[in-house]
């Protein structure tokens, strides 16, 4: 394709966005025009992509619906949730399914998603080239072959582990003739390009090329979100983003502190300099500090220096260095022992000692620590799992404020734990309460997701029943927390 990167900019160009040089980044894209919140900046659909898990058939290979799903007779690999799916994937799936149905049980258990993806991608590019299948350009391989591969700063072991895996696509598609030195630099691409495709609350499907958003910078106080509708990938504004300014999004989970955020970008080979990490250690303070001990204070404890002790900033109260360690230790040998209990399926058990847990946390560290915030997540999940819903919405509540206070206010975790809360709420008959959570639920993730897919459908429908509901009880007069009997 000619003049690939022009066509490219004359597409990006119609959709108010532009490639240009970052200073320090490389490529990175900018808007040519003002974006406003929730405003799409771009969509792409992956240009290969593939589900988690491929043997046990837990999504369609194409849209990845995860109902009404059959298996391929032929190779016994792919599973579609309709005939439609199947057609639209079967130029490629043919010769896909051939390779595959020809490999020994023991060889199809080593297609991983990883190594399905790099086969999808030299068997379309193949297609693309016989112009069996059309490309475009947004959708062409000169975009893959323009991805940063970092392959200089790959390590040795990391290196021969390519090289294997290059082989091990060889031996799948014996009847090709590729350069296996290029196969090994694209699986290094796929490491700091590939994106994780999730569903609609955040649980991961599978991976996804997206050679166009893969041109979208990182970073830790992003002004945009990439969400997904189905395989679809959509980066949305979370902000006003004006002319001329970079369109960036986060390619890490960034609850965290400023090292921790740091050592999860190192796979991506640079390190960000965005405000929050160049602000770090002030941030940081309040997300891994201790409390202080007079807990009346909502003062946050820093090394005293010299001494072994714990000072707060804010009163200048003491606290003993071997009291924290020791009750440090404690929390370690219950947490070994939860995690234990939970991996078994004693899940009960394991919410019992959680339990224990956080309340030693909570005299330990400060009410915004991550630490004590991934304790409670996991509090959650587990009562949500005993469906016990009380419980439940207890440890979802006391997670929002320290997820207001790591987040940006339109990001969508913020909206789907009010989307929880709003749920369990309604289950336990708070109506009041459901409706103001499912408002900022709402809020929040009509911003991130938009409002025409069908999870955000539901969610509208639920909001307007927890409407109707607190009116029909204010016209009877019903009051605050009345329930039907």
């Amino acid at each position: 394709m000619a003049n690939w990167a022009e066509q490219l900019q004359g597409e990006l160009a119609g959709r108010g966005l532009a490639v240009a040089s970052i200073p320090g980044k490389g490529r990175g894209i900018v808007a040519s025009r003002t974006f406003f919140p929730g405003e799409v900046i771009i969509s792409q659909e992956p240009y290969v992509s593939t589900p988690n898990k491929i043997l046990v058939g837990s999504s369609c290979d194409h849209c990845f619906a995860s109902s009404n799903l059959r298996k391929c007779s032929v190779c016994r690999v792919t599973w579609y949730c309709s005939s439609n799916c199947q057609k639209v994937e079967w130029k490629l799936h043919q010769l896909e399914c051939r390779a595959m149905a020809a490999l020994t049980e023991d060889r199809k258990k080593m297609l991983t998603p990883t190594i399905r993806l790099m086969v999808r991608l030299v068997l379309k590019r193949k297609l693309q080239n016989e112009k069996v299948i059309p490309s475009s350009c947004i959708d062409n391989y000169y975009l893959v072959d323009a991805l940063e591969s970092h392959i200089s700063e790959v390590d040795k072991d990391q290196l021969v582990l390519y090289a294997q895996m290059a082989n091990l696509v060889d031996l799948i598609l014996p009847s090709l003739e590729f350069d296996l030195e290029e196969i090994a630099h694209n699986f290094s691409k796929f490491a700091c390009n590939a994106h994780t495709i999730c569903d609609p609350e955040l649980r991961p499907l599978g991976t996804g090329l997206y050679p166009v958003i893969s041109i979208i910078n990182h970073s830790c106080v992003p002004n945009a979100v990439l969400t997904f509708d189905g395989r679809t990938a959509c980066v949305r504004a979370l902000q006003p983003i004006g002319k001329d300014e970079e369109v960036s999004i986060s390619y890490i989970e960034t609850a965290a502190v400023t090292k921790k955020r740091q050592s999860d970008l190192k796979q991506y080979f640079f390190t960000c300099t965005c405000p929050r990490c160049v602000k770090g250690s002030e941030d940081d303070a309040l997300l891994e500090s201790y409390r202080c001990k007079n807990q009346a204070c909502d003062g946050f404890l820093l090394p005293e220096s010299g001494e072994k002790a714990y000072t707060c900033q804010k009163c200048s109260i003491s606290r003993d260095e071997e009291e924290v360690k020791k009750t440090t230790r404690e929390i370690v040998l219950l947490s070994d022992k939860a995690s234990s209990l939970l991996s078994s399926g004693n899940t009960t058990e394991a919410g019992s000692i959680y339990k224990t847990i956080e309340q030693l946390e909570q005299k330990l560290y400060h009410a915004f620590s991550i630490t004590l915030l991934h304790t409670r997540e996991t509090l959650l999940k587990i009562y949500m799992e005993l469906q016990d819903w009380q419980t439940a919405l207890t440890y979802c509540r006391s997670t929002i404020p320290v997820y207001e206070r790591v987040y940006p206010p339109f990001h969508p975790m913020i909206g789907l734990q009010f989307y929880t809360c709003g749920k369990l709420e309604w289950l336990l008959e708070c109506t009041e309460d459901a409706l103001k959570s499912l408002t900022r639920a709402a809020d929040v993730l009509r911003i991130t997701h938009g409002t025409k897919s069908q999870f955000m459908k539901e969610l509208f429908g639920k909001l307007e029943e927890a409407r109707a509901e607190v009116s029909f009880r204010l016209s009877s007069g019903r009051g605050h927390g009345e329930q039907f009997s």
